[in-house]
């Protein structure tokens, strides 16, 4: 499983996150990552925000009840065994 590290920018610190699965969704790349490689794990869909010629990812938080339901369904279909809750 790929980690990432990402910086906050409130906190001015970085956080490891592992990548469970991305996709690309009518232009828009999305990501779902988790704090933990085992177990029952807290995960987050992020939205990557930068312009499409930049280089570095920007990314933020999915918090959009209509879209994180959309986007969570995707995922559960393409990891198949996992049951993402809103």
């Amino acid at each position: 499983m790929e980690k990432i590290k990402f910086m906050s920018e409130e906190m001015k610190t970085e956080v490891e996150f592992f990548v469970l699965e991305q996709t690309r969704i009518n232009g828009v790349s999305y990501i779902l990552v988790t704090d933990s490689e085992e177990g029952d794990a807290q995960c987050l869909i992020l939205r990557d925000t930068s312009p499409a010629d930049d280089t570095d990812s920007v990314y933020e938080i999915v918090d959009d009840d209509n879209e994180l339901g959309v986007i969570s369904k995707v995922f559960e279909e393409l990891l198949e065994d996992v049951d993402i809750e809103p």
